[in-house]
């Protein structure tokens, strides 16, 4: 399995006690926003960097198009896997695996400053 699988069963299994109905649906859109920031921070990191490179590769206003495709097409192939028959494998496979839990806090940190690296990055264009 890989990083986000196992960052995903750990949101949802914390999450199930307090919130039965709505793990999943919480977890999904965490781990959405979580690989969201990460290509913002991608997307930032390399427009900075072309920039200073003096390349022009694309505009602004397509630059954020992309990004809004690639996001919407993120959320998607998040929704179509962790909402059926892959979770129930996913789950069978994190219960015979000895569990590994991240702490809440610092998971909803981790998407916060992906995209203050990003703004920074964007700042120093």
């Amino acid at each position: 399995m890989t990083l986000f699988n196992n960052i995903y069963l750990s949101v949802f299994f914390q999450l199930k006690n307090r919130f039965k109905q709505k793990a999943n649906t919480i977890a999904l859109y965490y781990i959405s926003i979580l690989q969201i920031s990460c290509v913002f921070l991608l997307g930032c990191f390399f427009s900075a960097f072309l920039s200073q490179m003096n390349t022009a590769l694309m505009g602004k206003s397509k630059a954020i198009t992309l990004f809004c495709i690639i996001a919407a097409g993120i959320h998607f192939s998040n929704w179509m896997g962790y909402s059926g028959k892959q979770r129930k494998e996913m789950n069978a496979k994190y219960l015979k695996q000895k569990k590994i839990t991240y702490n809440l806090l610092v998971l909803a940190v981790i998407p916060v400053i992906c995209i203050l690296f990003g703004l920074l990055l964007l700042q120093s264009m």
